[in-house]
């Protein structure tokens, strides 16, 4: 069976059949490498897939990036384990944002396998920045453009951040590095050479030399427009199914629906670059 593409929706997510991870020849290697620059998240259904697939999979793609708060699989710390038990009632990633974009050198994108999913909900979203980019009008793009803004892992991950004084806090790394970053507003992609709008909800607190106050008002008009449905696309997980996305294009909302039903997923975040102003 050939290698096939088919979108998810217009704006974000291609979901691409024939293709055996475990067992990945150069040519369809090249075919996901193109899929994942253009629609930001790719999708593959029905994979055999072990942990040393996993780990030889995200190995053509760079460095493992080992995360500092998620719990991680006993014996392969590059495997970090996305789970929430049945009697949880807060999920890890349950609101828009970018993975690692509080990092100096934001990652390049990470790969999620489904170990166990509920019998129904627990999908997540995927939004597209540069699609989202490309809609606003001149003016705006151009002002973007001249912007840098402040990203902190603190607000979500630190003392009095949204995990703390939750079901979560036990879960998560009480140790884990806490970060700050400041990038552009507007990025260059470092492989499609796109401009792509690079704040996100979760992790973005203010515009470089700007108050927080000051910073919300567009920070939020932002948001509502990356969102919207013409740029994103939603993905119902099944066992065995692996997502990859690009952290540098996409933002990602994992949805918690699914009280009382257990949901566990196996997930290798790859090292990225820093970013250029577009």
């Amino acid at each position: 069976m050939s290698a096939s593409l088919h979108p998810v929706s217009p704006g974000c997510g291609v979901e691409i059949r024939g293709v055996e991870l475990a067992r990945l020849s150069n040519s369809d290697m090249g075919l996901i490498r193109d899929a994942f620059h253009e629609h930001g998240v790719i999708f593959l259904r029905d994979q055999n897939f072990s942990r040393e697939d996993h780990l030889a999979f995200a190995r053509r793609w760079g460095e493992i990036v080992i995360n500092e708060h998620f719990p991680e699989l006993a014996d392969t710390p590059e495997i970090a384990v996305v789970i929430k038990e049945a009697d949880q009632k807060t999920n890890i990633g349950g609101g828009w944002h970018a993975d690692h974009s509080y990092d100096p050198a934001p990652a390049l994108g990470s790969i999620l396998v489904a170990r166990y999913v509920p019998e129904c909900g627990g999908d997540t979203m995927f939004a597209h920045m540069a699609r989202a980019f490309d809609t606003l009008s001149d003016g705006l793009k151009a002002n973007l453009r001249s912007l840098r803004a402040l990203h902190s892992s603190r607000q979500i991950y630190g003392p009095g951040g949204a995990y703390d004084g939750t079901d979560l806090k036990q879960v998560l790394k009480a140790d884990g590095a806490l970060s700050d970053a400041v990038h552009p507003v507007v990025i260059r992609h470092p492989e499609t050479g796109r401009e792509v709008l690079y704040v996100n909800p979760a992790h973005t607190i203010r515009f470089e030399g700007w108050t927080r106050e000051e910073s919300l008002p567009l920070l939020n008009h932002l948001y509502a427009h990356a969102t919207k449905p013409e740029f994103t696309c939603r993905h119902r997980w099944t066992p065995g199914c692996v997502a990859m996305w690009d952290n540098r294009s996409t933002w990602h909302h994992a949805l918690n629906d699914y009280h009382g039903q257990r949901r566990e997923m196996h997930r290798i975040t790859i090292a990225g670059t820093m970013l250029d102003a577009a």
